[in-house]
């Protein structure tokens, strides 16, 4: 009889000992808060915002790319000296940055020329390295390249976000979203809002209430030049599109990740409208934001509005994706807005009335 044996207990050992580390740090970490939103009270509707910017990575990121670690060293992908690598210029990056030094791995992430130097610096700050291409779209070939030639692991979080989470419990932020409703007055909500990067989170959400028989429905709001809410509305995932001025969210194409069977409803925004809700919300919360967050919260508004109409009571979540100051440069910067041909102002008097 033949025998193969590829057992390695000192491997196995290390990834033990990864794996507790990388568990180790949630462990460290409260989860992060619910924050009521200030609407009027005769609404009879509460708004409520969970702020992923307070992870030590600073962005919701920081749970995708846990995930997508734990995904990898539990698959026997990463083990020791395993050179790790990511198709990001965003927060993405950041975060498995920090995991990647968390365990003592080399990182780096292939981004675009054109990044901006606070991300830049971000991802090196965690000890990251940043490996630049002229042409966005080969980002992923470039990494996969990188991946072969070095005998590393490309983490590729556009296909395996979707499925690196585990969407039935394991404090995932579906689950973690329902505990900390348990005790308010519309314990389930009437929706969820959540935009779209690589997919997962909206993936996570849409299976979970599933799986726990909620009624809650799940929208997706999406930014202008983004492919995912024509796929959508078209049922073609092959279409592309110019690409999303809002970081963190919208895609050129449709990734692996998204799954649009879990959606309930999608709204498109105008990049002009997330920025001025991004400045809104830290006007009215006092909490600084990014645009991505204007995004969801444009959208939730939205959402409400719809519910307004019908009559409707009930609760409403979305996501502070991550903080404003790292766009002290882009969103925040009017000249930098005026120069991208925006013109948040019309938006922003639209919002400031609606309180009023």
């Amino acid at each position: 009889m033949d025998s193969l044996d590829r057992c390695e207990p000192a491997g196995r050992a290390w990834i033990a000992e990864a794996i507790r580390k990388v568990e180790a740090d949630s462990n460290r970490s409260a989860d992060t808060h619910l924050h009521v939103f200030p609407l009027p009270r005769e609404w009879g509707i509460d708004l409520y915002l969970k702020d992923e910017s307070v992870h030590p990575t600073g962005s919701l990121k920081h749970r995708l790319a846990r995930s997508l670690f734990l995904y990898a060293l539990s698959s026997g992908w990463i083990t020791e000296g395993t050179t790790v690598i990511e198709a990001s210029s965003g927060s993405t990056a950041v975060s498995e940055a920090y995991f990647a030094r968390l365990l003592g791995l080399p990182f780096v992430a292939v981004m675009p020329r054109t990044t901006s130097p606070e991300k830049i610096a971000l991802i090196e700050f965690q000890g990251g390295r940043c490996h630049f291409v002229d042409d966005g779209s080969q980002i992923y070939a470039e990494a996969a390249r990188l991946a072969e030639h070095t005998g590393g692991h490309y983490l590729d979080q556009f296909t395996y976000a979707e499925r690196a989470t585990d969407w039935r419990a394991n404090n995932n932020i579906a689950a973690s979203i329902f505990d900390q409703l348990s005790l308010e007055p519309h314990p389930e909500p009437s929706w969820i809002v959540v935009s779209a990067g690589t997919g997962g989170t909206a993936a996570t959400i849409g299976r979970y209430v599933r799986y726990r028989r909620h009624q809650t429905r799940l929208a997706v709001v999406d930014p202008e030049g983004s492919a995912f809410y024509d796929s959508w509305a078209s049922g073609d995932t092959t279409l592309t599109a110019p690409g999303s001025r809002i970081e963190g969210i919208g895609r050129p194409r449709v990734e692996p990740s998204f799954l649009p069977s879990v959606i309930d409803r999608m709204y498109r925004v105008p990049d002009a409208a997330s920025i001025a809700c991004m400045r809104w919300t830290s006007e009215v919360t006092g909490r600084s934001v990014g645009a991505s967050t204007g995004t969801n919260v444009w959208g939730a508004l939205q959402v409400i509005e719809e519910m307004r109409e019908r009559g409707e009571k009930g609760s409403v979540v979305t996501l502070i994706c991550d903080g404003g100051e790292r766009y002290a440069h882009t969103y925040l910067c009017d000249d930098w807005v005026a120069e991208q041909g925006m013109d948040p102002a019309p938006h922003l008097a639209e919002l400031r009335a609606m309180l009023e």
